[in-house]
């Protein structure tokens, strides 16, 4: 039994669907009051305490921070992205620990979906940064290199053995990245679930801290691994 109960059972909408909705409407609605925030005040002086505005900025420092050392001085053409699967994802795992509130993220549709949108974003900025190159990153290393006319040639002798296997990788990453999310996750909501329903006082407040750093170090490495891969695909084949 949870909130999304009603309209699924009444218009047989997916609770999952229910769930990725209502996460994204509180994600913009979270963003709309900043962007109100900054507008109304100085946006150079930070909010005193604690405040909505001040833990989403720490956050987006951390992580662009860290997309400048994985990515490189271009990070910020593709850092929104990654700070989108991150909040998404770190607020689906989060209402997942709210009883009757499930998160997306225990579905495998949606860590299946974030999976495969993380895999077209790194091919895709690998095709843009080097064209038809990209294909050489899936090769192999460059064996030997001649030069012919004044042009370099690089050949890849190990191209027919890396070509395939570097294929199925790059595809096995989606099921790895889905996997690795729905299962940790259902696992932590689950042990969650077992001891607020078996000892509802005091103990469940340890589970409860356990399980939130372990929603937060989930869409830590969903997102981390997302920025790796881009990355990646920056970088020149060798």
């Amino acid at each position: 039994m949870s909130i999304y109960s009603p309209l699924e059972n009444s218009f047989h909408v997916p609770w999952v669907l229910q769930a990725a909705l209502f996460s994204g409407l509180l994600l913009i609605v979270a963003g709309l009051a900043v962007r109100r925030r900054l507008a109304t005040g100085d946006p150079t002086l930070p909010d005193e305490g604690v405040s909505l505005r001040n833990m989403l900025e720490v956050i987006t420092e951390y992580l662009a921070g860290l997309a400048e050392m994985t990515m490189g001085v271009e990070y910020r053409r593709w850092f929104p992205i990654v700070g989108t699967i991150f909040l998404f994802v770190l607020l689906c795992n989060v209402m997942g620990l709210i009883p009757f509130l499930p998160g997306a993220t225990s579905d495998v549709n949606t860590t299946t979906a974030w999976a495969i949108i993380s895999f077209l974003v790194y091919n895709v900025v690998g095709i843009q940064r080097h064209g038809w190159k990209y294909i050489y990153q899936f090769m192999g290393p460059s064996i030997l290199n001649w030069k012919i006319g004044g042009r370099h040639f690089h050949v890849r002798l190990l191209a027919p053995i890396f070509l395939p296997l570097e294929i199925v990788l790059h595809f096995a990453r989606i099921l790895t990245l889905s996997v690795r999310l729905l299962a940790n996750m259902f696992a932590d909501h689950t042990v969650v679930a077992v001891w607020i329903s078996m000892v509802p006082i005091v103990v469940p407040a340890v589970f409860l801290g356990l399980g939130l750093l372990v929603a937060v170090l989930q869409a830590f490495v969903f997102s981390l691994l997302t920025m790796i891969y881009i990355g990646q695909a920056l970088e020149e084949p060798h």
